[in-house]
């Protein structure tokens, strides 16, 4: 099983290649149980947003990575993939800026920089 920040990182590759748009890596260990990191995105549709899930999908499962969970079906605007150390949620925008999950679990030191974004 690959580390939990190379897992985040790859994940947010992934994303970034695929046309994602405001990807966020959130450290959130020290502030749950639950996980060690989210990988939080968009996606510019619905149709996007289950695209980018799959892509996700498929690409880590080529490294046998599976998800334990997935939710959001064909019609849902958010998405989550849970690979225990890192939970992915890929949004549509105005469900992004609804729920703003960011806000409830940065702490101003857990956002971890995602350099692909910044070679743009």
């Amino acid at each position: 099983m690959m580390e939990a920040k190379a897992l985040a990182e790859r994940i947010a590759e992934i994303l970034d290649k695929k046309g994602a748009t405001d990807i966020q890596i959130l450290e959130v260990g020290h502030l749950t149980s639950i996980t060690d990191f989210f990988v939080v995105a968009s996606g510019r549709n619905i149709q996007a947003v289950h695209t980018l899930a799959e892509d996700v999908e498929d690409q880590l499962a080529e490294q046998d990575v599976l998800p334990r969970r997935k939710e959001g079906g064909n019609n849902a605007k958010w998405v989550v993939l849970d690979y225990a150390t890192v939970i992915v949620h890929i949004f549509h925008p105005e469900e992004r800026q609804y729920y703003n999950i960011e806000r409830l679990w940065q702490d101003g030191s857990n956002q971890l920089p995602f350099s692909l974004l910044d070679e743009r």
